[in-house]
């Protein structure tokens, strides 16, 4: 009975100095060597995947944590599906409609979040995950283009291709997306605003460390954000590009667990009926069909347009082609030439008669191929033709 006790007392002194190791702030502190905050720190902050997933299905076969890819946001540690990445195949579908999709269900894990204190400008209330639907050659920004999801329902994501094509310069003033950026190897909105946003952090604060330091994304980094959001606008401006994908989507959600599924969940995931309500949600995404929207912007007025629609009018209201035109032009050109010609010719007879020349010169006609001559009657024979005209 007494070793029992002594093995009791020692449990319990082992626990009392795990829980003085757990209070101890120092193991939180960063240690003395610490130079900044590294990839390796921050993947470890964020929510792991392998504790949130509970499930995932791609049109009906399991996959798991190895489908997606990380990726550091405003959020901090975020996750891309399918991001084609590190030689991952891309994945495609055959058919749409719900179950030829993907399927996730999550935990949140609510007892993880940071306790409020008080409101600063990124202090947040809701409690759920925020989703972006962006192709693969597009950076994510979710946190101004993700749309949320609640815990405690099972949301059902419809989507639709759209691509849109845009004019160059000077009939528009898209950009074409082979034209990359500093950081990103194909233009879109969303790459040249983060392109931008980091050259003018780097720019205004002199550091270019890949990830802020808590005292230095406080002190500089958000400040220089606000200043380029009211104040120096015209630095970051983001042509749409001339070919851009999207995604429309419709959103449709309904409660879980049932009543007759809450045991089972209950079991299945060792949890509460109100810890499965407040922090698991089933997520939904599909193609709503198998077709793509295209919307493409063309030339108010052409050049070919133009010509046609004045021939058309010309036709219409005064019979005219283009064969009139061209007698027309050819008209003029006679014209123009006879005028020359008739210039010419004086110009030749005031030369003429400044030599003071007395003689007669025989005047060219077609009488000049005569060659025999012609009497008069009741006169003497006076020559040719030539001298009668003399």
């Amino acid at each position: 009975g007494g070793g029992g006790g002594g093995g009791g007392g020692g449990a319990d002194e082992a626990r009392l100095r795990w829980f003085a190791k757990l209070a101890d702030f120092r193991l939180f502190l960063p240690p003395r060597h610490y130079e900044g905050i590294s990839a390796d720190f921050m993947d470890r902050l964020g929510h792991q995947l392998e504790d949130m997933l509970l499930s995932c299905k791609y049109r009906g076969e399991l996959c798991g944590p190895h489908n997606f890819s990380a990726v550091f946001t405003k959020y901090g540690k975020c996750y891309m599906f399918n991001s084609g990445e590190e030689g991952r195949p891309l994945l495609t579908t055959v058919k749409g409609g719900t179950g030829n999709g993907l399927e996730i269900m999550l935990d949140i894990q609510q007892d993880e979040y940071l306790p409020i204190w008080g409101e600063t400008e990124e202090t947040t209330f809701e409690a759920g995950v925020k989703v972006q639907i962006h192709s693969q050659s597009e950076p994510p920004f979710v946190q101004e283009l993700g749309f949320g999801v609640a815990p405690g329902f099972q949301t059902f994501v419809a989507t639709q291709e759209q691509r849109l094509t845009y004019l160059p310069p000077p009939w528009g003033e898209c950009r074409s997306p082979e034209l990359g950026l500093a950081f990103f190897p194909v233009y879109s909105v969303t790459a040249c605003r983060i392109d931008c946003e980091t050259r003018y952090i780097v720019e205004n604060c002199n550091w270019d460390a890949p990830f802020c330091t808590p005292e230095q994304y406080k002190e500089c980094a958000e400040p220089a954000l606000s200043l380029l959001a009211e104040k120096d606008s015209n630095y970051c401006i983001c042509r749409t590009p001339c070919n851009l994908t999207r995604y429309n989507k419709e959103l449709s959600m309904v409660k879980i667990p049932s009543k007759t599924s809450a045991k089972y969940l209950e079991k299945k995931f060792n949890k509460s009926e109100k810890y499965i309500s407040e922090n698991i949600l089933v997520l939904d995404i599909f193609f709503e069909a198998l077709n793509y929207e295209t919307i493409e912007q063309k030339k108010a007025y052409e050049v070919a347009a133009l010509l046609g629609d004045i021939g058309g009018q010309m036709g219409l209201f005064i019979g005219a082609s283009i064969l009139t035109i061209l007698e027309l032009f050819d008209y003029l050109y006679e014209l123009i030439k006879e005028k020359l010609l008739d210039l010419l010719g004086k110009e030749e007879e005031d030369g003429s008669h400044d030599e003071n020349v007395s003689t007669c010169d025989p005047v060219p006609n077609h009488s000049e191929s005569l060659s025999h001559t012609v009497t008069v009657p009741l006169q003497a024979p006076l020559g040719t033709l030539e001298e009668i005209a003399c």
